[in-house]
């Protein structure tokens, strides 16, 4: 029997986030588990969000422990936080984002109950109000706890998110978030299923993901090309990990990340020219993976074929993209 409770390290990363930051920190200082550590990162911000972080520090000393750096990107802010965690768990909080005061005490229970080293909960998208826009149920189709080698569809079947998620800090003691680069979860996160033997979920809506106003404009660039580039630096990972016979799980993750996600992303790009650039360089992905049109078409998630599951206005543009029909595309966006 373990004599000390497990401790957890809640990283939370932050850059000019003044008007939600103290509603995020409320959210961990209230934590109905209390063996908590808030490793709270200012990553050069330009607004009030350091004296906001300085004045929680100050409050709840025992809680909360405040770093300061020049600004370097959400992955080296992350990164500061690891290196500083001393906890036997490690999870991630965005800092416009809340969670639910169960959250670490039920993920952590779930860890501990089924020797899990990492645990999945679902997210919900709330706007400005707190007004639920949308629920992202994360493994509808899996028990509490998954054995990887007996349930591995999970690979290709779960969003990457680094905030849903309560890890073991072992998982960390050789990786890191890359730095300079955009989705750096796809990039980081698979790496550290593929080191589980097991892992555990919630059906628990306990993340709550904040749907900006300002989000709305966010420009869409050729930062999207890091969605391929992620998935190319899992597959060397794939290639290495005790699943490495598990094909068609690669072939789907491919399909997922690679393709389906780098699409989602294209569609908001506004640039024609970066369009069509971007487009090309997913036609030389898919065919360097020797990914068939057919295999898109007949993908899978969650044990449901994943294109007809989506909404009229997605399956056309998918459709009207696997059939080369690019430029109607552009007609219609």
């Amino acid at each position: 029997m373990r004599s000390v409770p497990s401790k957890v390290s809640i990283i939370v990363p932050v850059y000019n986030v003044e008007k939600y930051l103290a509603k995020c920190l409320h959210s961990l200082i209230n934590q109905t588990y209390q063996n908590i550590e808030i490793l709270v990162v200012n990553d050069g911000s330009e607004d009030g969000s350091g004296r906001i972080i300085n004045d929680f520090s100050e409050k709840f000393p025992d809680k909360i422990k405040a770093f300061h750096k020049t600004n370097g990107g959400l992955s080296d802010a992350r990164n500061v936080g690891i290196d500083n965690a001393t906890g036997d768990y490690i999870g991630f909080v965005d800092s416009d984002d809340s969670i639910s005061e169960s959250m670490f005490e039920e993920m952590l229970c779930l860890a501990e109950k089924h020797e899990a080293e990492m645990v999945i909960c679902n997210i919900q998208k709330v706007d400005e109000k707190g007004d639920i826009l949308q629920k992202l149920t994360q493994i509808p189709n899996m028990p509490e706890k998954i054995d990887l080698e007996t349930h591995f569809s999970v690979f290709s079947d779960i969003s990457y998110f680094a905030c849903n998620k309560l890890f073991k800090k072992e998982l960390f003691a050789t990786k890191r978030f890359k730095k300079g680069i955009s989705f750096e979860d796809i990039q980081l996160i698979p790496q550290l299923l593929l080191e589980c033997k097991t892992i555990a979920q919630t059906q628990n809506f306990h993340y709550q993901y904040l749907e900006r106003e300002d989000s709305i404009s966010k420009t869409h660039n050729e930062k999207g090309l890091d969605i391929l580039q992620a998935v190319e630096d899992v597959e060397l990972a794939f290639e290495e990990s005790v699943y490495s016979h598990k094909r068609k799980e690669l072939k789907n993750f491919q399909i997922l990340e690679g393709i389906y996600t780098f699409l989602a992303y294209l569609a908001y790009v506004k640039d024609e020219t970066l369009f069509y650039e971007m487009s090309a360089k997913l036609d030389v992905f898919r065919k360097k993976k020797n990914v068939k049109i057919k295999d898109i078409l007949t993908y899978s998630r969650f044990d449901k074929n994943y294109i007809l599951s989506l909404s009229v206005r997605k399956k056309i543009y998918y459709l009207l993209f696997f059939v080369g029909q690019k430029k109607l595309i552009r007609k219609l966006i």
